[in-house]
């Protein structure tokens, strides 16, 4: 493999900043480009610090570069997904990075590089002991004793409002956000956050402790809720639950209370047009203020419309880009049952001439949110997914006589969908994918032998597998990997088991 500084000589790198490029496949190395001249190492490490561990760095200053190497290649998926919508800025200078076409940096024998090694070595003290932030297996080990997935925020300097999607669309950078509630004490709004996983939290906190929502305003103060689970009654402006769809929106009640209008002194500035459960900020900031958005800089800058995905009632954002998919094997059909894991899928097209490329179109707005950061960075048949929001408001169908081959499919009103009936139980089992899968259905005359077997021949290794004790409908089966398990989901959701039983598969948060 050729050196990165070689390569960047002599141009692999650097030609493609003309026009359009094609982006790279992901790497764990990013490429950091129009640095400023007085950047530091620490400075360009900070980039890469809330979403996993960084593990190298090479800087190239005379031409305006850098190279970050993160521990894996989910934490720098991670990375670029929070970056691409937002403009990391450095010393407050824009600075652009995508994907590197190497797939690590080999530094060992290249001068200047002690400060680099220093500053890593640094960077990892400080977050070492119970603060390590490796997102990998084993990383749950590192969490503090009772560390909880709940957030406990309170904004400071409140000038502008803070809504509950605006917390949601910030703190989703750092993994799936299942509730929010906010509500005033003390003069203070203050929010309680649940996130699916404690780690979430963690990075969370690490990075946006401290931080302003808005220039020199806004300020976040994070810490650990003693709570570990929220119990939200309610989706409207206040409370929500990302996992329950079904739930009232209450009594309607007004979007702040007397405490919060009085906190702004200009109730104008943030009557939303909008109202309901869908109710969001004014569409392009809050222009009563003088505040423009676009201007706003910094690791949580609201960016373009304050249309947060999966809250607002924007057409067309209930359409998925899903890209890096194997056109080899994959199906519309692999589609449905994988997303539909998350909402109710109503339309799937594989494109036609490029298909590696698919579009999703979700029953709304939310399970589209829900489904992307579920299964974004997620393995299918050998690729890393790339999800992204579609520009599609929805799937348009073949016109009569225009067959495609199969390649778009209408599941608008299949019997498969998972959240048909209000109130269903499934919504609160959405979990995000895990090796191990919890399967019911099951008919009396299916043993676990059958079961093992019906998995293995789907090409995966089964590791370990358990009945309940109360209930023998169902079990958990615990794959080889992630993949597997996804793969294995794919295949046999709804397999017919006989006894007019199907089998019913989904992930669970559960190990055996």
């Amino acid at each position: 493999m050729s050196h990165p500084t070689q390569a960047t000589a002599n141009g692999n790198d650097s030609n493609k900043f003309k026009g359009d490029r094609s982006p790279c496949s992901p790497s764990r190395v990013i490429h950091i480009r129009k640095i400023p001249n007085d950047v530091s190492e620490a400075d360009i490490i900070s980039l890469g610090v809330p979403f996993g561990k960084v593990t190298n760095l090479l800087m190239l200053k005379s031409k305006s570069q850098a190279f970050l190497e993160m521990a894996s290649e989910e934490a720098a998926i991670t990375m670029m997904n929070y970056y691409t919508p937002a403009t990391p800025h450095l010393r407050s200078q824009p600075v652009y990075i995508q994907y590197s076409n190497h797939r690590e940096l080999k530094t060992d024998n290249l001068p200047n590089q002690s400060r680099a090694q220093a500053a890593l070595h640094a960077v990892n003290t400080i977050h070492s002991g119970g603060m390590t932030l490796t997102g990998g297996p084993g990383a749950e080990s590192l969490l503090l004793p009772g560390q909880s997935p709940v957030l406990r925020i309170i904004v400071e300097n409140l000038f502008y409002p803070v809504t509950l999607e605006v917390l949601h669309q910030i703190f989703s950078k750092f993994g799936t956000v299942l509730k929010i509630i906010t509500f005033t004490k003390n003069n203070q709004f203050q929010a309680l956050l649940q996130y699916a996983d404690p780690m979430n939290a963690h990075h969370a906190k690490m990075a946006l402790d401290g931080q302003n929502i808005y220039n020199a305003c806004c300020t976040l103060r994070i810490e650990f809720s003693k709570l570990t689970s929220l119990n939200v009654k309610y989706n409207n402006d206040k409370s929500r639950d990302f996992t329950r769809l079904d739930l009232p929106t209450g009594d309607g009640q007004p979007s702040l209370d007397a405490t919060m209008a009085a906190a702004f002194g200009a109730p104008g500035i943030i009557s939303s047009p909008y109202g309901g459960a869908a109710g969001f900020a004014p569409a392009i900031g809050f222009p009563q203020a003088g505040l423009s958005v676009s201007s706003v800089h910094g690791p949580l800058a609201i960016t373009g419309r304050m249309a947060i995905p999966g809250m607002t009632v924007i057409p067309g954002h209930s359409v998925l880009l899903v890209s890096n998919l194997n056109p080899d094997v994959i199906l519309p059909h692999g589609l449905f049952i994988l997303f539909g894991v998350y909402g109710d899928v109503h339309r799937v097209k594989i494109l036609f001439n490029k298909k590696e490329n698919a579009l999703v179109q979700m029953a709304d707005a939310t399970q589209a949110q829900l489904a992307m950061s579920h299964l974004n960075g997620q393995r299918l048949h050998g690729r890393v997914l790339r999800i992204t929001l579609s520009k599609h408001q929805a799937v348009q169908l073949p016109r009569e006589g225009h067959e495609d081959q199969g390649l778009t499919k209408d599941y608008t009103n299949s019997p498969l969908h998972r959240f048909k009936k209000p109130g269903s139980k499934n919504f609160q089992n959405i979990f995000p994918p895990s090796a191990t899968l919890h399967l019911s259905n099951i008919p009396p005359s299916i043993s676990d032998d059958d079961l093992k077997i019906l998995f293995g021949s789907t090409g995966c290794s089964v590791k370990a597998f358990k009945f309940f004790q109360k209930d023998r409908k169902m079990a958990l089966i615990q794959l080889g990997s992630v993949e597997e398990a996804i793969t294995a989901l794919i295949d046999l959701h709804n397999h017919d088991l006989g006894d007019n039983h199907h089998l019913r598969v989904s992930f669970s948060k559960s190990m055996i």
